[in-house]
């Protein structure tokens, strides 16, 4: 039986290049960060069922504010800028870094980070920071081991524990398969997505 796809009525609002720009701090929000070539725009497309809600690009680091989606009055999902890649000048990253820190530690509507990490190098620098950022903050976290079709199943599955054994002592996060060809955990992420966002439970 297949849910709801709630995400599906995703409309941009705005982005905001610092927090004086986002919206009251109300409601529910979901954040969705990663590495700027970890495919976080080609899954929020794919979650959404919405094929260019994000712009995708082959030059990666092309999301260079907070952009917000509205679900309704009361959710939003906020896509982060991607970090570690983007070749763009040392200020802006400066400026994204610094951005990020104030958006995690003051945005009390935050209900939780899905993070998106390459199957094939995860756990960089930059996901251990969100991840023991949302360990401190006792945050949400769901991490999408994204482009899992590049890898084979046994591969992939390897990966997935070792992801799985990093997140042993914090019992708020979890991780799965993520592949936006294969439409592989599409379902499972907006399922989680649901809860977070106290969507009902309702057939399609």
């Amino acid at each position: 039986m297949n849910r709801v796809n709630h995400y599906r009525q995703a409309v941009f609002l705005l982005g905001a290049y610092n927090l004086q720009q986002l919206p009251p701090d109300t409601g529910i929000e979901v954040a969705f960060a990663g590495r700027s070539n970890a495919g976080k725009s080609s899954a929020l497309n794919a979650i959404s069922a919405i094929k260019n809600l994000c712009r995708t690009s082959k030059t990666p680091g092309r999301t260079q504010q907070i952009n917000l989606f509205g679900l309704d009055d009361e959710r939003r999902l906020a896509d982060l800028p991607g970090y570690g890649y983007a070749k763009v000048p040392p200020a802006m990253k400066d400026h994204w870094r610094k951005t990020l820190e104030q958006y995690f530690n003051t945005r009390h509507c935050l209900r939780g980070l899905v993070l998106m990490m390459d199957i094939r190098h995860p756990l960089t620098e930059f996901d251990r920071v969100m991840v023991e950022w949302c360990r401190h903050q006792q945050m949400a976290l769901h991490i999408l081991l994204t482009k899992a079709d590049k890898l084979g199943r046994g591969q992939a599955a390897a990966a997935l524990q070792q992801v799985k054994r990093a997140l042993a002592d914090q019992p708020q996060a979890s991780v799965q398969l993520f592949s936006v060809p294969n439409q592989q955990g599409v379902e499972e992420a907006r399922a989680l997505l649901d809860q977070w966002f106290e969507f009902p439970h309702s057939p399609e």
